[in-house]
């Protein structure tokens, strides 16, 4: 069995988008030791295949990180397998709040160092010595003492769109970037409750951990992240206390959390929050776009773009040759050619 994609991503994502095929988006991590990541992830791809799994996954020593779309026909079968997997079992899987399905066009696992890139050495303290997970309404109580400080752990552009009511959002690039940042940034303030929030958890894990070997003395977290507290304040009625959208590192872009629109597009400054990537193959750069300009600039993020994409794809290539974009499509958002980026 070939154990990595090889059909075309554009003809993919066009099978995706026509596709009547109902899936639901799901993320899920765990730190878990993996002695074997390479063989662990050749039979996670070959199991997750056959259920039809589409996502984008990484496999590290130190456990999984994940971010799919499964059928809906198969999602009894995925919930056993997961149930009945000795790294997996007993995971919470976050079910995306905004769905439509188009999340994921093919499957991708990839073996890493890290699931996520923190920069940090683990060896230095204990990473099992997390902060405190809060439900929902726990973490609206603390966030209304006067004694937190409610902390985003996310990039700007993800915070850019949405963020909870009196959080501190980094303007930062990467979480690597965000640790020393923040820890600077709160350097008089490790006796307040310290409360940290991401998309879906997992950045919190080490971070927490990471606050207190740094004397933090009262560190919580948002359990299963903005996905499970937008899910748990519908199902009980609770005060949603973050507003707008929640980003999301798939093709949606975004789930919206509330009606707030708290961003702006790029390019006019009209209110706006819909994130695209520049469609010049080599730009790729992942900016708020609104639909007026979308039509005028044909979802390119500048003039100079819009032009590249009406060069024959013969000299569009020779122009982005040896420019690698792809993999930057989420670590950007930051150009001169953007009037309104805050």
């Amino acid at each position: 069995m070939i154990l990595h994609n090889r059909v075309n991503k554009d003809v993919l994502k066009e099978q995706l988008q026509n596709s009547t095929e109902k899936r639901i988006t799901i993320s899920f991590y765990k730190y878990v030791k993996l002695e074997n990541p390479q063989e662990y992830r050749d039979q996670l791809y070959a199991d997750f295949f056959k259920l039809g799994v589409y996502g984008r996954i990484y496999v590290a020593h130190e456990g999984i990180n994940a971010q799919i779309s499964v059928p809906d026909a198969n999602f009894d079968a995925f919930e056993k397998y997961i149930d009945n997997s000795p790294e997996l079992s007993g995971e919470r899987l976050n079910i995306a709040v905004d769905d439509n399905g188009k999340s994921f066009f093919k499957l991708k696992i990839q073996v890493r160092h890290k699931i996520v890139a923190d920069g940090l050495n683990d060896e230095t303290f204990d990473v099992t010595n997390r902060g405190v997970h809060l439900k929902a309404e726990e973490f609206n109580k603390l966030a209304s003492d006067p004694n937190t400080v409610i902390v985003d752990m996310r990039n700007h552009y993800e915070s850019e769109v949405g963020h909870f009511e009196n959080a501190i959002t980094p303007d930062v690039d990467t979480f690597k970037q965000s640790l020393p940042i923040i820890e600077d940034m709160l350097k008089d303030k490790k006796d307040k409750n310290l409360l940290m929030y991401c998309t879906g958890g997992i950045r919190c894990e080490k971070a927490s951990a990471y606050y207190k070997h740094r004397g933090f003395k009262n560190v919580f977290q948002l359990e299963g992240g903005i996905i499970e507290y937008a899910r748990q304040v519908k199902s009980q009625g609770l005060e949603n206390k973050f507003k707008g959208k929640n980003f999301v590192f798939d093709e949606r872009l975004g789930e919206r959390i509330s009606e707030d629109v708290i961003a702006v597009c790029h390019q006019c400054g009209q209110s706006d929050d819909t994130h695209t990537n520049c469609k010049n193959d080599g730009c790729h750069l992942l900016f708020i776009q609104c639909e007026k300009c979308a039509e005028e600039f044909e979802g390119c993020c500048s003039k100079e773009c819009q032009d590249v994409i009406h060069l024959p794809e013969e000299e569009q290539a020779k122009i982005r040759k040896g420019i690698n974009k792809g993999r930057q499509v989420f670590k950007k958002g930051r150009s001169e050619k953007l009037a309104f980026k805050k």
